[in-house]
């Protein structure tokens, strides 16, 4: 972690204070420009939601249409 950069642990959303303790668990695009990291202490990295829950279930149905189509 760069100095004077606050990082918030996406898991617990709490700030992230020591900085060897912060990880990036993922990064995610924007509309416009290079997009974010999302950071977590490493003991939360494995508690991190990748998915958006909207995204998984609007999924989960078009998926569950095409198995019971075939």
């Amino acid at each position: 972690m760069s100095g004077g950069t606050l990082h918030v642990c996406r898991a617990r959303d709490s700030l992230i204070t020591d900085p060897e303790d912060g990880v990036i668990v993922a990064h995610e695009l924007g509309n416009s420009g290079p997009g974010w990291d999302v950071w977590a202490h490493r003991d939360h990295a494995d508690d991190v939601d990748l998915i958006d829950p909207d995204l998984l279930r609007i999924m989960t149905r078009i998926w569950a249409a095409k198995a019971a189509a075939t």
